[in-house]
């Protein structure tokens, strides 16, 4: 009877110690189950996706424009020929993410950080809508409607949304980024007093072509991106998905997002940097966007395509992360609202 007890403690002693060590898979399924909305029975509609995408990289944009202003004058630091107030500027440097952050706020006010914000979320309204938004939409007419889409069909469905956004956003970028590089320093002249008057203002000095300035430096760098970064995000989420490790829920998309982000900025920076410095230029500063790429090469090196390289990860990596949770979230809320 004494044996019999004893068989009894131990068979239940380790019946509750493998009770309170719960492996590491199931405790994630537990708590992904207590965030975020639940994916609906129903796949959203094209126009469920264009409207989500637009709205979550806009409110990604609100919480990261200041991230996004530091790497602009950053990437654009040393080269200050032909901008209003060049010499006013010339003694101010920016050192490292969050010194170029307390530069500005110090000599031009807080509200600098926050330069282009009215063109950087109309760029987002019709730029992500496109972008992201439409991505699985072309994906599924590449392949026909298939759910089995392979490498190339992704690459190819991120470069076709990204081309096709730039040429239609491409304005919004022009004028965000110059708002972006613009000192408001005192004395210094300013090259844009408000968003519209900067549209008008360039396409009056530079023709309606200079509104689309630099579109083949952004279509390249959109098309690196968003195929780093949608097809990033894809696999990431699917594989995630595939080996049960999480559900399709709030963990799944944020380590998807974060990964996503860190490759988008890895390959685009040389890319990025090119483009702001070409689209802040005067007119005839570079013969184009090559000859900009190999002046900026000759006259400062190789690391010069990685200028603002931090800030840039933060900005995208973050903005990655908020931007692909709120969309899946959005896109989730907005279902639910059409089958109620």
């Amino acid at each position: 009877m004494c044996n019999g007890v004893k068989v009894r403690i131990t068979n239940c002693s380790q019946t509750s110690l493998q009770a309170s060590t719960p492996p590491l898979k199931h405790f994630a399924k537990t708590v992904a189950k207590m965030v975020g909305l639940k994916p609906s029975s129903i796949p959203p509609t094209p126009g469920v996706r264009f409207l989500s995408a637009g709205t979550a990289a806009c409110i990604a944009d609100l919480i990261t424009f200041p991230l996004d202003t530091a790497k602009v004058r950053l990437q654009v630091q040393g080269e200050t020929t032909g901008s209003p107030g060049a010499g006013i500027a010339k003694s101010i440097k920016y050192r490292g993410v969050w010194g170029t952050v307390s530069t500005i706020i110090k000599t031009e006010g807080a509200r600098s950080l926050y330069n282009g914000l009215v063109a950087g979320l109309q760029r987002q309204m019709s730029f992500a809508s496109i972008r992201i938004g439409l991505y699985d939409s072309v994906k599924q007419f590449y392949t026909r409607g298939s759910d089995h889409a392979s490498m190339m069909t992704r690459l190819l469905a991120g470069c076709t949304t990204g081309g096709l956004a730039v040429i239609l956003a491409q304005p919004t970028d022009v004028v965000k980024v110059r708002f972006q590089a613009q000192r408001n320093l005192w004395g210094a002249p300013k090259r844009y007093n408000g968003t519209f008057q900067a549209y008008k203002s360039i396409a009056k000095d530079e023709g309606v072509r200079g509104l689309w300035k630099g579109t083949f430096p952004n279509i390249t760098r959109n098309a690196i991106v968003n195929c780093s970064e949608l097809v990033t995000y894809d696999i990431i989420k699917e594989t995630i998905l595939r080996k049960k490790l999480l559900t399709d829920t709030f963990p799944c998309h944020f380590i998807s997002a974060f990964g996503a982000g860190f490759c988008a900025t890895v390959a685009a920076s040389p890319v990025d940097v090119v483009k702001t410095r070409y689209m802040n230029s005067a007119p005839g500063h570079y013969k184009s966007a090559l000859n900009c790429a190999w002046t900026m090469l000759v006259s400062e090196g190789p690391t010069a395509f990685y200028k603002g390289f931090l800030p840039s990860y933060l900005r995208l990596g973050s903005w990655n992360v908020l931007m692909f949770v709120t969309y899946e979230q959005l896109k989730r809320a907005m279902m639910m609202y059409r089958e109620s």
